[in-house]
């Protein structure tokens, strides 16, 4: 499973896992969006977009995730080169 860095794509700023989020004008249900991807505990609504904490700004949801770099060197190093026999 690979791991993200999950921060602002417009601001950069990261959330804690004690942030949270409500589902409004949904259910009100609050919880951290970033443990579900997004989607409501309490009424199954998929949000799209993500209001920053910071930045107040919203950004389509899936923006948020960023692959590290030191990951992005380690996959291409880790390719073996394929040999005919």
């Amino acid at each position: 499973m690979q791991a993200f860095e999950i921060y602002c794509p417009r601001c950069g700023w990261r959330p804690s896992a004690q942030d949270r989020w409500q589902c409004t004008p949904q259910c009100a249900t609050v919880w951290n969006t970033f443990w579900t991807r997004g989607l409501c505990p309490g009424c199954g609504m998929q949000w799209h977009e993500t209001q920053c904490l910071g930045c107040q700004r919203h950004s389509p949801h899936q923006h948020w995730y960023h692959v590290p770099e030191s990951s992005e060197g380690q996959r291409e190093d880790s390719r073996e080169p394929v040999t005919a026999d």
